[in-house]
């Protein structure tokens, strides 16, 4: 991204728009002008905002006993893969924590929903990086519900002891587990963390949700561009 100082102010890129929607009036346009400006803002805090995350310095080196199951190796008396086998041939790792541990029914709608659209975008993303969705009920119960939501690109990751969970924040102080977002690379032979989901229900604004950052999930940014927006009343489901 360009050096700030170099940009031109939004309010001129926006006032040069051409763009014109069919039998729009006069306000219309007026305002989606002023709207326009504070969109070429926010890309330009989001690409700020990203560079920012890339400049991190090195985070904590990653040390625990971390022991995963992934389908692979679902078969009975499989020997548990260590937390560098996660990367395979790549040098950073995504991870996502998804709220299904044993002692829940079912999966928690948002990570589905959540799940369900990284899903369709993972052979892209392992292009470039490794993933893993991580979970706390077994190996054989994640997959069963892997093949019921017809995903195909996820691989699925039971963690064995916990112990990964409860250090990178999938696990709340009452036991109960909960999503977690982490990043890892691998450099010179030494995995490092290099960054988390922080935000959460503290850091939420009054009257709303926390969310993860950025935000990762398709629906509620399609949401974001309708006038009825994410609303209050609705959250999605497993089944409808």
């Amino acid at each position: 991204m360009a050096d700030g100082s170099a940009l031109q102010p939004a309010t001129v890129i926006a006032h040069k728009n051409r763009a014109r929607q069919p039998n729009e009036s006069v306000e219309y346009r007026k305002a989606r002008e002023t709207l326009l400006a504070e969109e070429i803002e926010l890309n330009r805090h989001i690409a700020r905002v990203a560079a920012q995350r890339r400049a991190l310095p090195p985070g904590g080196e990653v040390k625990g006993d971390y022991q995963f199951l992934g389908e692979a190796s679902s078969v009975k008396g499989a020997n548990p893969i260590g937390f560098a086998d996660l990367f395979g041939d790549k040098d950073t790792l995504f991870v996502y924590n998804w709220m299904y541990g044993p002692k829940r029914q079912r999966p928690c709608p948002m990570c589905t929903a959540l799940l369900s659209s990284v899903n369709g975008n993972a052979d892209h993303i392992r292009q470039r990086i490794a993933m893993a969705v991580v979970g706390l009920s077994s190996i054989e119960r994640q997959v069963a519900f892997k093949v019921e939501r017809g995903w195909k690109n996820l691989p699925l990751y039971a963690d064995v002891n916990g112990r990964f969970s409860q250090d990178y924040h999938a696990i709340m102080d009452d036991g109960t587990d909960t999503a977690a977002i982490n990043v890892f690379t691998r450099r010179d032979g030494t995995i490092r963390h290099f960054w988390g989901a922080e935000l959460g229900f503290e850091s939420a604004d009054p009257g709303k949700d926390p969310t993860t950052e950025p935000d990762l999930m398709v629906l509620w940014n399609v949401l974001d561009l309708t006038p009825g927006g994410r609303g209050t009343d609705w959250y999605p489901s497993i089944t409808y």
